[in-house]
């Protein structure tokens, strides 16, 4: 079995250079006190001998890592694809990395992961709350250590970290009104098996757009599902099996509107003529369904960007939490083919 190579130390460019390890360590680290012929022909050394910095030690010596913790509830999604984009690049100017967990929806993997990043002893952490968490618990002893939580797209209320969010209540309201404005008076909701705060909050700007258009709301008209796509076939099959057909169905997320589409089409419904569509994302998919979707755009990279600049001002101490508590960004109503009923 080969012996493994011996990790060269400072001490031993010092040694080769006939230098003090002081001398050395200063020229590494780029100090100002050291010129820069020296600097050169210590960096050169450094090199040609395999020399690696020990930045766990100098972290130590910091108390810092440089590394940002990013929790999502999943990576496959051209949204969060978006809002991790728009983190590391404010957070890579500003000299952090970031390493990124998924939860998978689940609260005990979220919890697994909390933890993990906590023994980790990242300088931060962003969170996006998985389906099934419904209490930030987990996440109390990073409070207790001062360090900084920012909650992004599903945030629930924490009276000790912030968040970065849409208004959903709004954006659900504005879609549902749309619907009614294209005659449709059996609107079905499609939400999350799990009302998170998000759905939480859609679902209450359809229920009361509904309220202040005259119509009646019932929960009878509101169907859970995993959002997914392959996970919604079956709610074409709800839909068409209610005791009143709707004509109009609101889903929560896109990729389950699209599918939707698929498994109404399939069965011989005309979307948007029997029954007009909208989701909300504004995914990719929604522009190659057929008719392109209805929906709700926010944007993740912005989102992104300002979920890392709150977590900035908070490792800076330059946070306000009259403005940076809640940081609330723009959606806006993209009108599509999917509910074009009054042309």
């Amino acid at each position: 079995m080969s012996v493994p190579e011996k990790e060269i130390t400072i001490y031993d460019i010092a040694r080769a250079l006939d230098l003090s390890p002081a001398t050395v360590s200063r020229a590494l680290a780029n100090h100002a006190a050291i010129s820069i012929k020296t600097k050169k022909r210590i960096q050169e050394a450094a090199q040609a001998m395999g020399y690696r910095t020990n930045r766990m030690a100098s972290n130590l010596r910091k108390k810092r890592s440089n590394i940002i913790g990013v929790i999502v509830p999943r990576l496959n999604s051209s949204f969060m694809s978006d809002v991790l984009a728009g983190m590391e690049k404010v957070l890579n100017q500003a000299g952090y990395n970031i390493i990124i967990s998924q939860s998978f929806e689940t609260a005990a993997k979220e919890i697994t992961n909390a933890q993990a990043m906590y023994n980790n002893r990242v300088d931060g952490l962003l969170v996006s709350l998985a389906y099934e968490s419904h209490h930030t618990n987990h996440f109390d002893a990073f409070t207790q250590r001062n360090i900084p939580i920012v909650y992004f797209d599903r945030v629930l209320k924490d009276d000790h970290n912030p968040g970065v969010m849409i208004d959903n209540v709004k954006a659900a309201y504005a879609i549902t009104e749309h619907l009614i404005k294209q005659g449709c008076r059996q609107i079905v909701h499609v939400t999350a098996q799990h009302l998170h705060s998000v759905y939480k909050q859609r679902l209450e700007g359809f229920k009361q757009a509904l309220l202040d258009n005259s119509m009646p709301f019932s929960y009878d008209m509101v169907l859970g599902s995993d959002l997914t796509l392959s996970g919604s076939t079956e709610i074409a099959d709800l839909v068409m099996n209610l005791p009143t057909q709707p004509d109009g169905i609101f889903a929560a997320n896109d990729a389950c509107a699209v599918n939707c589409i698929m498994g109404l089409k399939e069965k011989g419904i005309s979307v948007p003529h029997d029954i007009a569509v909208a989701g909300f994302n504004n995914d990719p998919v929604a522009c190659i369904s057929e008719p392109k979707l209805t929906t709700v755009n926010y944007d993740g990279y912005a989102m992104g960007e300002a979920s890392a600049r709150v977590l900035l001002k908070r490792l800076n101490n330059q946070y306000d939490a009259t403005t940076d508590k809640e940081v609330i960004l723009p959606a806006e109503l993209i009108i599509r083919g999917s509910t074009l009923r009054n042309k």
